[in-house]
């Protein structure tokens, strides 16, 4: 594996070329529609009606028709892809100075967003085991990260982005539950007596504060283009049948869900608990206990897909780096062994 093609066939993301366009829906619904919708009606709370209903729809917009840039961006006319943010960034500012742009906060984006979905996934299960077993012997929290990171040791093995795809399946289906039973819940719980709408703060500093902490988990319920690229990287392309078209379709697609759950999720669950509402809602929506454990364990599940989506990228990147940088030889104690690390840090 001497040139960057064999080594583009050892590679986490560009491995596996034969990607559907379904393979790209699932992928980018696993990415877009995280744990993060469970706080959307606390930042209605803290945005109000207008602002908040305007901030989603707008978010919805604005996301999707970045999506469609980077995605024609993809390959340009002679053909040549950039299957990596970073090559894409490279392309545009230069080799040295679009690595130094893009690399470090990619890595950010990527790294951090694991570290919350590895949080998320222990208190999530912590959670459930609470719900479940209300006579059981209390676990730190400490342990169920442990649990849930175990999961995570086995699946990051799995050689490229299409071998996760059944993971991805399952974390859609999952996500498309727990935001179901979060705005169903709410109806059926109804308006709580002397809800109100009128702001989290009454000063007008805590308002400021409560607008762009708003905003702020918003955007992070629509940060995953980041993965974009690599995610068509995937998708074989020629001529006749350009990787673009069948990710387009695929990311239409994913939208429509995305729309499917933050909408509901945001709008009903603040309606029904209005400035009470809990920042996670499943918090707010204890009764009945069956089904809110149900709910947790199904974000265990989701978050356990969305983990993987955003760590091959990392894994590609630092395999690369690895083997073309510091001259280690392409093999699978190479992989097993940096990805046992990350995972662990």
């Amino acid at each position: 594996m001497e040139n960057n093609k064999d080594i583009n066939d050892w590679l986490a993301v560009t491995r596996s070329r034969n990607g559907k366009w379904w393979y790209c829906a699932f992928h980018n619904v696993t990415a877009l529609v995280g744990a993060g919708v469970l706080g959307f009606p606390y930042a209605m709370s803290q945005l109000g009606w207008g602002p908040g209903i305007t901030v989603l729809v707008l978010s919805w917009i604005c996301t999707l028709y970045t999506a469609w840039q980077m995605i024609w961006m993809h390959e340009d006319e002679s053909g040549k892809r950039y299957d990596r943010y970073h090559e894409l960034g490279q392309y545009a500012f230069g080799e040295k100075l679009g690595l130094w742009i893009v690399v470090p906060q990619t890595l950010v984006v990527d790294i951090g967003t694991d570290i919350v979905y590895m949080i998320t996934g222990g208190n999530s299960l912590k959670k459930a085991y609470q719900i479940l077993c209300k006579d059981c012997h209390p676990i730190r929290t400490t342990y169920f990260i442990m649990i849930f990171a175990a999961l995570q040791f086995f699946l990051s093995h799995l050689p490229s982005f299409n071998s996760i795809i059944g993971v991805s399946i399952s974390a859609t289906l999952m996500s498309i539950c727990y935001s179901t039973i979060a705005w169903t819940n709410s109806i059926h719980k109804g308006v709580l007596p002397d809800v109100k709408y009128d702001g989290r703060s009454s000063t007008t500093t805590g308002q400021v504060f409560d607008f762009f902490t708003g905003l702020g988990t918003i955007a992070f319920g629509y940060a995953a283009h980041n993965v974009l690229l690599e995610i068509q990287a995937t998708v074989p392309s020629t001529p006749e049948k350009p990787s673009k078209k069948a990710m387009w379709k695929g990311m239409k697609v994913a939208y429509v869900v995305v729309g499917l759950c933050y909408l509901p999720v945001a709008i009903f669950g603040y309606w029904a608990f209005g400035n009470s509402v809990a920042d996670n809602i499943l918090m707010s929506l204890d009764k009945p206990h069956w089904l809110t454990a149900v709910a947790n364990l199904f974000v265990v599940v989701h978050v356990t897909g969305s983990y993987q989506v955003f760590a091959v990228p990392v894994f590609d990147m630092m395999e690369s780096f690895m083997v073309k940088r510091m001259n280690f030889k392409p093999t699978w104690y190479l992989r097993f062994i940096s990805r046992n690390i990350y995972v662990g840090e």
